[in-house]
């Protein structure tokens, strides 16, 4: 997409609603989407502005998706052809808005005919333009392809959890099907039997009987509804684990920075657990209402042939018009779900505990309850209309329905005057016509909601069938202990290829035992780097080495088994204080060889390291008390249990995550990234005395807007706009009179006001 900010002709870039698009206001509003060939990240942005799309006030004539390429790229492609299949996309003549009249071209660079090539300055990019149309009812209600495999993914999901479980549900759904047709036609044969004057015996049979059936229609549903639960438990568990398992497989984080597929996350984990168990269920009542409708329609053909072929045939234009409704209602929902999500934001804003004290403090409750109260309103007429339609639809298939009834049972009445019917055949008559009726009704609301489970399941699938996010060779190559160091090599990185670049051409090396002290302004690239050196994302171009090995052959798992870190964005978790510090080194809290005693031990050695044992030993229960405001504490014996948690101050959170980084013990890399920005003066003095004697001998790179905190460093490197623009020791640095002794001034100056050489080599 587009990076916000950057302009296309007339167009500036904004974000709306995680998609980044161009909106421009020149001769009306139009909505422009701006996407790159080839990108993945486009493509998993394309539904979000699809979204958009069909949802744009200005109407489908004012949409316009540009396809922004290499020359290359684009030459490969159909000329005609936009980035997505041709089967999702209707090609049409692109709209000329009022502001091409005026200027005779678009409003970017290029021809003044949409849909033609141009190349834009020096030719090297490539600029195309195609109307996007709202997505047909089968595109946003899923295809039958997805549903078929939506289906059976979901039955496979509650087999593999126990297969007696469906097997068992598929027979009492059966069951419960055959038992109606079986109450009716013994019901028509008592009847008839006591008109003729039949034999006593038969008659108890069939009473005993009749009497059975009615014991299992009362007692299947039970059954059945344990049943769903129980798949519902255990599948719920199993999908679970299935999802956080893939999730576990994306060893980087460029899915986790991606809008869109977080969002996608999100509703996987929504469906994940409900919507199988919803899935199956749905498919036995939809068998089950097959069988009945079955049942009852063999029934009417014994009765009246053409009464069956009637009453079947008036079903069809209801089954019809019910399947077009729930198709319109997926639709619907799909339209709404960025109206649906705003409201969700603004309602969980209004309820965290973290926003609370500015907007009690800005006063912007109101205005954040007004803008929720619009998403809802919006979203609340779109269903309304829906609703009206099938109040309407409904209404006519209803008087279908009696009138049918009402003339089949005029007819069966007027037949048993006649003597063509027996008092038998009438009953029979009319349970048969209601029954198809009624499980008519109820199959079509069951492909309706299993229309809707589907289609939600459907992101859990696409979550756990995601490919690694990070190629991870078949054979990696060990990651042996650090013995020469770690170097960048002309390493090139940005986030996608629609963003500037955050390293340019970055040579460093950090050698083995020494020390890197990394600086620069904000959004100088100091994250990145890391980023980077941790293998969480991989240089677009350059390599990083380990030791000369590039870190793309090696498994990120084994790699990061040898980095120890405390970040900036340190985490905060809602868990026990020693499970905050014991997550540092997970083997401390799993290994069995570990008894508690030894494991409280080093627990309580990396929290006095950090300066955190005496924080947490006034703790109302130490370290198992439990460091957050979300939960309740942990039940404990006598009066204990039930507490609130307690939480902590920003730098005492901070010694926590210190001590994590101390119970990772002699790893081979140490990355310190901010690690005393929340702690006062005396607190950071003491953190970095122990920290410099942690550091001794060991490889480590510091990171930190303080600058007097890596003037200790052996080597310090500067970095301005993504490339290294300085390096050298602190004096040599100082002495170069460059950007870092123009910084180091600027904050000396402020401690040492009168200090004339300090201020001399500040100005720039």
């Amino acid at each position: 997409m587009l990076p916000a900010g950057e302009e296309v002709g007339d167009f500036s870039a904004r974000t709306v609603d995680g998609a980044e698009v161009s909106r421009g206001s020149l001769g009306g509003e139009t909505l422009v989407g701006v996407f790159s060939p080839g990108c993945s990240a486009c493509a998993e942005q394309l539904p979000l502005f699809t979204e958009l799309a069909a949802s744009f006030p200005g109407g489908r004539d004012r949409v316009l998706a540009v396809v922004v390429g290499d020359a290359e790229e684009s030459a490969r492609r159909s000329p005609n052809s936009p980035p997505w299949p041709a089967s999702s996309r209707r090609r049409t003549e692109a709209p000329r808005p009022r502001h091409w009249a005026s200027t005779g071209s678009p409003p970017w660079p290029g021809s003044t005919r949409p849909g033609a090539s141009s190349r834009a300055g020096t030719g090297s990019r490539t600029w195309r333009s195609w109307p996007v149309s709202e997505p047909t009812a089968e595109q946003a209600s899923g295809g039958v392809r997805t549903t078929v495999r939506g289906a059976g993914a979901a039955l496979a999901l509650a087999w593999q959890t126990g297969w007696y479980l469906p097997v068992t549900h598929g027979l009492l759904v059966l069951v419960q099907a055959v038992v109606p047709v079986v109450i009716a036609w013994q019901t028509k044969l008592i009847l008839d039997l006591l008109v003729t004057g039949g034999a006593t015996g038969t008659l108890l049979s069939l009473g005993l009987g009749l009497a059975a059936a009615g014991v299992v229609a009362a007692l299947a549903p039970f059954a059945v509804q344990y049943i769903t639960a129980e798949t519902a438990r255990r599948v719920g568990l199993h999908s679970q684990d299935r999802l956080f398992a893939a999730a576990e497989r994306f060893a980087g984080l460029a899915r986790f920075e991606n809008p869109a597929f977080l969002d996608r996350l999100r509703l996987a984990q929504q469906s994940g657990g409900d919507s199988p168990s919803q899935v199956v269920a749905a498919v036995f009542s939809l068998v089950g209402g097959i069988v009945t409708i079955a049942g009852f329609l063999g029934s009417l053909l014994v009765i009246s042939p053409w009464m069956a072929l009637f009453v079947l045939a008036a079903a069809v234009p209801a089954l019809a018009v019910e399947l077009r409704l729930s198709r319109a209602r997926a639709a619907m929902m799909w339209r709404i779900g960025p109206v649906e999500r705003r409201e969700f934001f603004f309602r969980d804003l209004l309820s965290n505990v973290q926003a609370a004290k500015e907007l009690r403090l800005f006063g912007v409750g109101p205005y954040l309850r007004d803008r929720m109260n619009r998403e809802r309103v919006e979203s609340n007429a779109q269903r309304r209309r829906m609703d009206q339609r099938e109040l309407t639809s409904q209404t006519l298939l209803g008087i279908l329905s009696a009138t049918i009834a009402g003339g089949g049972l005029v007819w069966a009445v007027l037949a048993a005057v006649q003597g063509r019917l027996t008092a038998g055949d009438l009953t029979l008559f009319v349970a048969a016509v209601s029954g198809v009726q009624n499980a008519l009704v109820q199959l079509v609301r069951e492909v309706a909601m299993a229309h809707h489970q589907l289609l939600m399941f459907d992101h859990y699938l696409k979550v756990v069938g995601s490919a690694a996010d990070l190629t991870v060779p078949a054979r990696p190559r060990p990651v042996p202990a650090l013995r020469k160091g770690i170097e960048f090599r002309g390493v090139w990185f940005r986030y996608s290829p629609e963003h500037p670049w955050v390293l340019r051409d970055v040579n460093l090396v950090i050698p083995h035992g020494g020390s890197l002290g990394l600086v620069g302004r904000n959004g100088a690239g100091k994250s990145t780097f890391v980023k980077l050196l941790c293998r969480m994302y991989d240089p677009e171009r350059g390599a990083v080495l380990w030791d000369g090995v590039d870190l793309r052959d090696m498994d990120p798992a084994e790699l990061r088994r040898r980095i120890g870190a405390v970040f900036q964005d340190y985490m905060e978790y809602d868990l026990t204080a020693a499970e905050n510090i014991g997550l540092g080194d997970v083997d401390v809290l799993t290994d069995a060889d570990t008894d508690d005693e030894a494991r409280r031990n080093l627990v309580r050695a990396a929290a006095e390291r950090a300066g955190a044992h005496p924080v947490v030993a006034d703790l109302p229960r130490g370290y198992d008390t439990l460091l957050s405001r979300m939960f309740f504490d942990m039940p404990g014996d006598g009066d204990e249990g039930g507490q609130s948690g307690v939480p902590l101050s920003g730098g005492q959170w901070q010694r926590l995550a210190l001590a994590r980084a101390y119970l990772r013990g002699q790893r081979d890399l140490l990355i310190l990234d901010e690690p005393s920005s929340g702690l006062d003066a005396e607190a950071e003095h003491e953190i970095h005395t122990g920290l410099r004697a942690h550091r001794r001998g060991r490889t480590s790179l510091l990171i930190s807007h303080r600058l007097g905190t890596v003037r200790e460093a052996e080597c310090i490197a500067v970095l301005d706009e993504g490339a290294v623009v300085e390096t050298g020791t602190h004096d040599e640095l100082i002495a170069a009179e460059g950007v870092y002794a123009r910084l180091f001034g600027l904050q000396a100056r402020g401690y040492q006001p009168q200090a004339d050489a300090v201020q001399e080599v500040a100005r720039s």
